[in-house]
Formats: structure tokens, sequence, C-alpha cells
């Protein structure tokens, strides 16, 4: 109830705004936005056309850019942060964590990134170049640097002190790290285990292990995994020689769910995840035609099994009537393996010790249903059309199409998966065209036979 009042609230405040902009009230929607937060203005730009959007920025406070920036989609920040002046940018990066600097940077061309970076303190840009230097999709692009580091030979008094004096903490910390005279991680002290303990207790003997340490090369999936299997709200991140270099915030992984989230939704309809939804009618077409253009060939390759079958379609119209069915049903059937699959492997439920038992799971399933619909689209096709060849005819390729969907269904993502190609935006794609090929090849080679 709460969210739908919410939702509410700011499409009524988006027509408010949207509606003071065509009647130049602007300072009215500069007073309009002072008074918002930062992630409603962050959803207000992303829901506003592209010159409403241009405007709103302007009307904008500079101090707000940074955590507006945080909150923006990728396609919309990357398309506002192309028409800021290089000083500006590195203004609005100051309230910014490391990771999403980075971030912003790496959308740049090179040299206005480097105009950026030159505007920013030494120390700023000695973390940002840090994050820089890793790979977006890795633990290294998404930690922060901001840590607080302590000696394992002190006591939590000291802590404590150094603490007081720091005067605050960095944003989602649990847990404080521990180093040696090297900067190797040697553990990590939870401030709860540092709240109670007695102030004369050394620190290493109320610190946990190391374990929790991540690499900085691990894939943003796998950090998500990690996080989510474990309940961490922070992780440290070493480096190949195991000194800690920065670490990892939920609110960082939870980006990366959300993403991940949308990109396999997106990447079924051949879209990209972060697309705008008021981006260029040119550029938007452009991007969708690829696809469309990738489908056309599939459905081509069906069409050619039936112009194979041409004569047969000439002389009895009843089959031309029903060859639409074992191909519907078996995409039907073959989808929904394909996205329990796309699951799996995403979620790291499916490797090479289980994915046999896997096939064979949805072999059965495949069977089990190709029987049972053989046996109800038969039936009704010897009752409609009083043919009972062709009743059986339909139900053996009903049979046939919804046992190979369910091994395609598993099969094809796996191997796509392997050759590096996104199961989620081709799985789906692949397994119609098999099904579709398939399911015409032996209903209509059947007809051809015995009719």
């Amino acid at each position: 109830m709460g969210e739908q009042i919410e939702f509410d609230q700011a499409h009524q405040t988006l027509q408010e705004i949207s509606e003071a902009l065509e009647n130049g009230r602007f300072v009215h929607v500069r007073r309009q936005l002072q008074d918002m937060e930062p992630e409603d203005i962050a959803h207000l730009l992303e829901a506003s056309p592209r010159k409403s959007r241009d405007v709103l920025w302007q009307l904008t406070d500079p101090e707000d850019y940074g955590e507006i920036l945080d909150e923006l989609s990728e396609d919309v920040k990357d398309a506002l942060v192309s028409k800021m002046a290089p000083e500006t940018l590195a203004e609005a990066t100051e309230g910014m964590d490391t990771d999403d600097v980075a971030y912003v940077l790496r959308s740049l061309p090179d040299d206005v990134s480097r105009e950026v970076l030159d505007q920013m303190d030494t120390a700023e840009r000695l973390r940002v170049e840090t994050a820089l230097s890793y790979p977006e999709d890795t633990a290294g692009g998404l930690m922060n640097t901001d840590v607080i580091t302590i000696r394992g030979d002190v006591v939590v008094d000291v802590v404590l002190r150094y603490l007081r004096m720091k005067g605050e903490l960095p944003e989602a910390t649990d847990a404080l790290y521990v180093i040696d005279e090297e900067s190797l991680l040697i553990g990590h002290l939870p401030l709860t285990s540092l709240l109670t303990a007695q102030p004369d207790t050394p620190v290493t003997e109320v610190m946990d292990d190391a374990d929790e340490a991540i690499s900085v090369i691990t894939s943003a999936s796998d950090v998500a995994s990690l996080f989510e299997r474990r309940n961490w709200v922070s992780a440290p991140v070493i480096d190949e020689n195991l000194h800690l270099v920065g670490r990892i915030t939920i609110d960082d992984v939870v980006d990366v769910i959300r993403e991940d989230a949308e990109h396999s939704m997106m990447s079924m309809a051949g879209l990209d995840d972060d697309e705008d939804t008021f981006a260029p009618v040119v550029k938007s077409a452009r991007k969708r035609s690829v696809w469309l253009g990738v489908n056309v060939l599939a459905a081509l390759a069906a069409a050619s099994v039936s112009n194979m079958f041409e004569a047969t379609l000439e002389q009895m119209a009843a089959i031309a009537v029903l060859m639409t069915i074992v191909p519907s049903m078996g995409g039907v059937a073959g989808n929904q393996t394909v996205a329990l699959v796309i699951r799996g492997l995403a979620l790291g439920h499916i490797g090479d010790a289980n994915k046999r038992e896997l096939l064979m799971k949805e072999a059965a399933i495949g069977l089990l249903n190709g029987i049972l619909w053989a046996l109800i689209i038969g039936a009704i096709v010897i009752v409609w059309k009083g043919e009972w060849m062709l009743g059986g005819i339909i139900a053996a390729a009903m049979l046939t199409n919804l046992l190979v969907a369910g091994v395609a269904g598993v099969t094809i993502p796996i191997l796509l998966k392997k050759m590096n190609i996104d199961p989620a935006l081709a799985g789906g794609m692949a397994l119609t065209t098999c099904t579709d090929v398939i399911g015409l090849s032996v209903f209509l080679g059947l007809a051809t036979l015995f009719i």
C-alpha cells in the first residue's frame, strides 16, 4: 500500500513538473527540485523526454549532481555527463564513491577523462586511478578504496580513541580491517565486537580471521553470489599478494543484482539493459533492427522447411491448418526449460558435475508432457477432422518435439555459455528456431510419408 502511494506521488510530481515546464514556470520547477531527494530527481530525469530532461538538469542545483548521477541508469547518466564541462564534472564527483567516479570516467573520451582527473586533488585522483586499473565487471571495479584499517598489535581502547578522533565512518561500515606492517590483511574486527570488548583487550583476540576476503579479479556476478549466500554487509578486497586494496559494500552488490536482472529481462527482447526509455528514434531503431534481422533469418529457416513440403500442403488443407500447433507447443515448453537453465547458470547451480542429471530430468519431463499432449491433441484432431492417420501423425510429431524441446532447452544455454555468448540474449531465439524446424520437419515429413 505504501509503495503504491509513493508511486502515485511520483507520477503526480512528474505531471506537475511537466506542465510547469510547458508553461515556462522555470522558477517554480527549480523550487520543487530543491525540495526533492537526489534519488527522486534521478527518477524524474529518467521518466522525462530528452528535451525536458536537459532543462531539468540545468535547473538542478549543481551541488546535487554527484548524488543524482549515482542513482541514474547508465544510458541517461552517459548522456548527461557527455554535456558537462570537466571542471563541473570534477566538482560533481567529489561526493561520489570511488567506484562510481570510475564508472563515470570510463564512459568519457580519454582526453576528457584525463581533464577531470587533473581537476581532482592528489589523494582522490590516486584512488580513482586505482579503481580504473581494474575491469569494470570485477571486484576491483566494484570496490571502494575508502576503508579504515587498524593494526593488530594495539588494544581496543586505542582503536576507539582513533575512531573518535576521526569523527566519522565510511557508509555501510560494519567492520574494521586489521593489517600488518606490510598492509597484508590478517583479519577484520566487527563493530559489534569492538563495542562490547574490554578496553584493554588486544585486537588480535577479538578480531575474526580474514577468510571473507575477495580477490580483486573475482567477477561481479560471483561477488553478488557470495554476498547473497553469506549475508555480508561489506567485504574486504585483496590483490594477488594478499594486500588490502579496498572493500565492497552491499549497496554496490544490490546494483549488480539489479543490473543482472534487468540485463536478463531486456536481453530476451534483444534490447540493452541500460537503454534509455526516451532514447532518440534513430538510435533505438538501429539497435532493434539488428535483432529483428537475426530473427528474420530464423523465421526464414522455419519457412524453408514448409517450402520443402509444398506439394503435401497443397494436397491437404487440414495439414496447413494444424501445422502451427506442433512448433508452438515445442517453443513454449523449450522456453520454460531455457528460463530455468539460465537462472541456474546465473546462480551458479549448474556445472559439469550436475548438467547430465539436469539433462536427463528435463528429457523425462519432455517425454511425460509429450505423451500427455500427444494423446490430447491427437484425440482432438481425430474428433475434429475425422482422420485417424492425421491424429496419429500430429501426436507423434508432438511427442518428438516436446522431447527435443526439453533436451535443447538444457543444451543450448550451456553451449552458448561455453562459447561466451549470453544465453539470455540468444537462448530463446535459438531454442525457438530449433523447435520450429524440428516440429515442422517431423509433422510434414510424416504427413508426406503416410498421407
